[in-house]
């Protein structure tokens, strides 16, 4: 999501959507409930705009669409010559890598597993049940067992069954594995960062993610007894990063090239920065009015997940700052790359969670409160850095 941002010298976000961002999430929550109770048939029928392959429904159009508008102005914004350049700045690039795809992912599974299949269990309910997607490609018999599930007919349409802290789980898995790329040039900007440096580490993990976002997904589902839809896995990165990435590529070229680089700059990036936020909304909407009546039966829901997450966020950035100062980084680098790792791609995780589980899964549901504790949380970050800078050199 691109900023409207003020000098350098006071650095803040002047953009209603980004400084509220959470007031907005707040508002889509009780918009979406509220669809939901009027008009509860809306959100299915906007999910049964799919493109179907051998009958089961893979890609929400809807979504697929909102998700492309959310995800192009990031990708549009990166200028990828200067990850040829990122040699010049080999300590930092190297620990986000690190941070981001070797130790986040399992410290994710960790934590969640042990408050939702654990320690938070009983609340969310031993018995509470979820029905996912199957993985499509695969058609197994009523009753037959797949990881944690079994297959039932729901609705009319084979479905699986799993324990509802799993599907909460997948949730978080997805957003385990998903560095952030969007918001993190906000959190690096308002950190006092280095904005260059984040700049050629949010195009190293967008490249990275095309690789490892499918691998380290299947790898986790699979050994948390969830579906592994490789097939939607792969699907998932190319219609939400791939094409996307491919898409900003291009058409930043074509527009600089005829418009000139202070045109795209000043006017092109500007435009989009209320679609990328409207578009994000516009899917909490459909997402909440799916989950009104989980939510209103067990209102504490999003406080069970959310608190597996804010550790989360709060260990990962604890590693990378501390790590940061070990490595002896000045500041302005230490910042972004403590940033990367704490903040999630909720936009790809969310869109995945839709594509392999549904949009009325628990899992989709884990993956917009990954939105919904973004924002404070990564605020409350950006002021410790703020204070600690002195502690590099």
């Amino acid at each position: 999501m691109n900023s409207q941002l003020a000098p350098a010298g006071d650095r803040k976000m002047t953009s209603i959507f980004e400084r509220y961002l959470t007031v907005w999430v707040g508002l889509c929550i009780v918009t979406g409930i509220l669809v939901g109770k009027m008009a509860p048939d809306l959100a299915k029928s906007l999910d049964g705009m799919a493109i179907h392959v051998n009958g089961a429904p893979v890609v929400s159009i809807p979504i697929a669409v909102c998700l492309f508008f959310m995800m192009y102005p990031i990708m549009v914004k990166i200028d990828f010559t200067s990850v040829i350049q990122a040699g010049k700045s080999g300590k930092p690039v190297l620990l986000t890598l690190f941070v981001n795809w070797c130790v986040k992912p399992f410290t994710m599974y960790a934590i969640s597993l042990f408050f939702l299949g654990f320690l938070l269990k009983g609340f969310i309910g031993v018995e509470a049940i979820d029905f996912v997607k199957m993985p499509f490609g695969l058609d197994l018999p009523l009753g037959a067992q797949h990881g944690a599930g079994t297959v039932v007919l729901h609705e009319g349409v084979k479905m699986l069954e799993i324990p509802l802290w799993r599907s909460y789980f997948a949730g978080c898995i997805l957003l385990g594995i998903a560095p952030c790329t969007a918001m993190v040039l906000v959190w690096g900007y308002l950190a006092r960062g280095n904005d260059g440096l984040t700049l050629v580490m949010v195009a190293i993990n967008s490249l990275t993610m095309l690789v490892l976002y499918g691998i380290l997904g299947g790898l986790l589902l699979g050994v948390g007894k969830l579906p592994i839809p490789w097939q939607a896995l792969m699907l998932s990165v190319a219609i939400y990063v791939a094409l996307p990435l491919v898409a900003g590529y291009f058409s930043r070229r074509w527009i600089i090239r005829n418009k000139g680089e202070a045109w795209f700059k000043e006017k092109f990036l500007q435009v989009l920065t209320p679609v990328t936020i409207s578009a994000l909304l516009l899917t909490l909407i459909l997402l909440f009015s799916f989950k009104g009546e989980t939510i209103l039966a067990n209102p504490l829901t999003i406080l069970w997940i959310s608190i597996p997450l804010i550790l989360q966020t709060v260990v990962i950035f604890g590693l990378g700052y501390g790590a940061a100062v070990a490595l002896k980084l000045n500041y302005e680098d230490a910042a972004p790359v403590a940033m990367i790792g704490a903040s999630n791609h909720f936009e790809v995780a969310i869109a995945t969670a839709v594509m392999l589980f549904g949009l009325s899964s628990g899992a989709a549901l884990a993956t917009v409160v990954g939105v919904l504790i973004e924002v404070p949380v990564m605020l409350m970050l950006v002021g410790f850095c703020k204070r600690t800078a002195a502690w590099f050199e």
